[in-house]
């Protein structure tokens, strides 16, 4: 069988987002820069009798512009309208033109690690309250985590490959690896990927603080989500949705667009070790890391500046920086290491999305994003986490981290353009 595709080049030519520090890639990296933060007290419902009061919001937000109709907006959950939206602004950014593409040629894979909790929560009330005959006749596609992806491309016409990642907070970097794959595999010419999340509802707020992941920090919620240091006591919900426009390098060429990086590599394990705990040694993740640096033919040392997965819980943060230890031995404290988790919350299904977003701004500013909150290091966590405020430096190369319930890890490397 031919090699063919390894001489296939894949860069990354749109961003598109809806997250609690804005709705455009543009409007975020200056928030992340300025050191701001999106978590506030819920707004979306009455939160006064859950432990956990506190979330990363997206605010401001109207999906109408990216849909058809208003009408269509109705008909489909809140993870569909931020996906949709961040697709629409992805194909907005990268500057392509629809109407003179071939549309075969164009896939989607916008994945969910939950779906449609909103549809699930309002549809099961009407069953319990009005019987069988009221349930909506809508509630299943509105549901169904894959129907970002599909309306998307229906709405844009986009016929290529198109399917939705579900792999918890796994998910978004497993759709853009996978789509970097088909691209390489010459499956597609085009493809938008990236992930999705709306789980700011009671049932997803009192579901992950039953299983005592959330941070209970309600006093002091700009401060709550806290990777790395040694008072985190749990993640903070984010919801929202990250799209990347991935292009074939000559195709991109061609038309003249502007390119933020080519992605070099994709690593996907499987800790294999417990429903939700990771592997407390990293291996799993380390892995991952390892298989994409193998994919980019790459070095350890080649890396610049990794976005961490850390999600200010007190077990995750210390295993991630276990993991980081094993594959890049002593470079590890040479690496400039980030979470941005701190300013977004973590936004589950869609965090792969708005960090791998963040790395592409970052190689595209030179300058690596804070760490905020890292008042108090954690002597379990001791490498260089950029505390604070940004950093401009050199950066050639970027590592995103993203880990899920399940065992899942997801790997993302990329690296500055060279033509």
């Amino acid at each position: 069988m031919s090699n063919a595709w390894s001489e296939r080049r894949v860069v990354v030519t749109g961003l598109g987002c809806a997250s609690p520090l804005g709705l455009d890639a543009d409007t975020v990296w200056k928030n992340i820069i300025a050191g701001k933060c999106g978590v506030g007290r819920v707004s979306a419902f009455d939160i006064s009798a859950y432990d956990c009061q506190i979330a990363a919001e997206v605010r401001g937000f109207d999906p109408v512009p990216a849909f058809p109709s208003p009408k269509e907006v109705r008909r489909s959950d809140r993870f569909t309208h931020f996906g949709v939206y961040a697709g629409w602004g992805a194909l907005k950014d990268s500057g392509l033109n629809l109407e003179t593409e071939n549309r075969d040629d164009i896939g989607v894979y916008i994945g969910s690690g939950i779906g449609g909790l909103h549809t699930t929560e309002e549809q099961h009330k009407i069953l319990l309250a009005k019987g069988p005959g009221r349930v909506s006749p809508f509630m299943i596609p509105m549901l169904i985590l894959n129907m970002s992806s599909g309306l998307f491309a229906l709405y844009n016409n986009l016929r290529g490959p198109n399917f939705a990642t579900c792999s918890a907070c796994a998910t978004s970097n497993h759709a853009i690896g996978e789509a970097w794959w088909a691209i390489k595999r010459g499956d597609a010419a085009v493809m938008f990927a990236g992930g999705t999340e709306a789980t700011v509802v009671p049932l997803g707020m009192s579901g992950f603080a039953a299983m005592k992941a959330m941070s209970t920090r309600n006093e002091d919620p700009q401060h709550a989500s806290r990777p790395f240091d040694r008072d985190r006591d749990g993640f903070v919900m984010g919801e929202g949705a990250a799209v990347l426009v991935l292009e074939e390098l000559e195709h991109a060429k061609k038309r003249g667009a502007r390119i933020y990086c080519e992605i070099m590599g994709y690593g996907n394990t499987c800790d294999a070790n417990h429903m939700t705990s990771p592997d407390p040694e990293g291996a799993g993740a380390a892995r991952a890391i390892q298989m994409g640096l193998k994919h980019a033919g790459m070095r350890p040392e080649e890396i610049d500046y990794v976005n961490a997965h850390a999600t200010s819980t007190p077990v995750g943060d210390g295993c991630e920086t276990q993991a980081i230890k094993r594959v890049f031995g002593d470079h590890a404290r040479k690496l400039a290491i980030s979470s941005t988790k701190g300013a977004t919350g973590h936004m589950l299904g869609a965090a792969g999305g708005i960090e791998s977003l963040l790395c592409c701004k970052a190689l595209e500013a030179q300058i690596a994003p804070p760490t905020i909150n890292l008042e108090n290091p954690d002597p379990q966590c001791d490498l260089d986490y950029i505390p604070h405020t940004p950093r401009p430096m050199r950066i050639d190369a970027f590592l995103n981290n993203s880990f899920g319930f399940g065992g899942h890890n997801a790997i993302v490397i990329g690296k500055r353009f060279v033509g």
